[in-house]
C-alpha cells in the first residue's frame, strides 16, 4: 500500500484525508492518506520520517509551509517564488516541494470564466500568503493586470518587487478599490473577513461593481459569504473557496500519482464533511 498524508498543527479538522481517500477508492488504487500532527520543533524529524518510511507524498499546511522549504532536496520554481510549499513529492528518496494553492485557485476560476484569464483585469483583496500564491500563479500564466488592495501597502509592494513574472500591478487602499471596482473583470477576496462565525462582515462595499464581473471569495465556511451575497444581488458571477481547496488537492494528487483524480468525487466528499467548522487543510 502507498502511503500519503498531511502535516500541520493543528490538524484534527483537516478534511484532506476524506477527500483523497475517496479519490483513491474511486481510482481503484491501493493507497491511503492520513493526518500527521507535527509541531514546529518536530518538523525536521517528520521530514526525515517521510524518507525513512517511504511515504510517497505529503501535503503541508499551517504553520509549516515556509519553514519546510529549507528541509527539502528541491523546490519547484513557482513554489520558490511564492515562498511556500504545500505539496511534497517523494521521488525515490528525493523530496521535491511544490505549491498547488494558487494553481488550484486558477483551475477553479477557469470553471466560471467565459474568456481567457490573460485578457481580464483583476483585483486581489488582501496581501497575505494566499494572496501571494494566487497573485504569482495568475502572473505565471500571463495575466497582465493584477492590482492589490490591502489595509497597508508594505506587504503588497514587497509582493510586487519579488514577482519574477512580467505584469502591470498597482496598490490601492480599500477606499480607492471601492471607488474603482468598475475597472475590474475579476475581484478576488483572500482574507479571513466574513469567515464563520463572523458571517455578516464584508471586506468592502461593492456598489461600483462592474456588470457581469466575477467575484471570488476563497472562504468556503460559510459557502456564501456576505460579500458573495451582495455580489450576486448585483448580477455578478460568484464563486466560493471550495473549488480552490479541492483543486489544490487534486493537483497534489496528480503530482504524486501522475493521475488527475475524479474532481466531482472529491468535491462532493468535502461538501458532505462540511459541518459549520473552519477547515484546516
Amino acid at each position: 500500500m502507498a502511503l500519503y498524508g498531511v502535516i500541520g498543527d493543528p490538524i484534527a479538522h483537516s478534511m484532506s484525508p476524506e477527500m483523497h481517500n475517496a479519490a483513491f477508492q474511486e481510482c481503484g488504487m491501493d493507497s491511503a492518506y492520513v493526518k500527521f500532527h507535527v509541531k514546529k520543533e518536530q518538523l525536521s524529524q517528520a521530514i526525515n520520517g517521510i524518507k525513512a518510511l517511504g511515504i510517497k507524498g505529503v501535503n503541508v499546511t499551517v504553520p509549516h509551509k515556509e519553514q519546510v522549504m529549507q528541509l527539502l532536496d528541491e523546490i519547484d520554481p513557482l513554489a520558490e517564488a511564492i515562498g511556500a510549499v504545500n505539496t511534497i513529492v517523494n521521488e525515490n528518496g528525493k523530496l521535491i516541494g511544490y505549491n498547488t494553492d494558487g494553481l488550484g485557485f486558477v483551475e477553479g476560476l477557469k470553471n466560471i470564466a467565459d474568456e481567457q484569464l490573460e485578457d481580464k483585469s483583476m483585483l486581489i483583496i488582501g496581501a497575505g500568503g494566499a494572496a501571494k500564491a494566487i497573485f504569482y500563479s495568475l502572473a505565471s500564466l500571463g495575466v497582465k493586470r493584477i492590482d492589490v488592495s490591502n489595509r497597508t501597502a508594505l506587504r503588497a509592494e514587497k509582493m510586487f518587487e519579488a514577482c519574477p513574472f512580467d505584469l502591470n500591478s498597482g496598490f490601492l487602499s480599500l477606499e480607492a478599490a471601492e471607488n474603482t471596482l468598475n475597472q475590474y473583470d475579476v475581484i478576488i477576496h483572500t482574507t479571513s473577513i466574513g469567515m464563520f462565525p463572523y458571517i455578516e462582515v464584508s471586506p468592502l462595499t461593492i456598489k461600483e461593481l462592474k456588470e457581469g464581473c466575477i467575484v471570488s471569495d476563497i472562504i468556503y465556511n460559510p459557502l456564501e459569504t456576505a460579500l458573495l451575497k451582495q455580489a450576486k444581488q448585483k448580477g455578478a458571477r460568484t464563486q466560493n473557496g471550495l473549488d480552490m481547496f479541492v483543486y489544490q488537492g487534486a493537483l497534489s494528487f496528480e503530482k504524486w500519482t501522475g493521475i488527475f483524480p475524479p474532481y466531482s468525487i472529491m468535491k462532493n466528499t468535502v461538501l458532505q464533511q462540511l459541518g459549520g467548522q473552519h477547515v484546516n487543510r
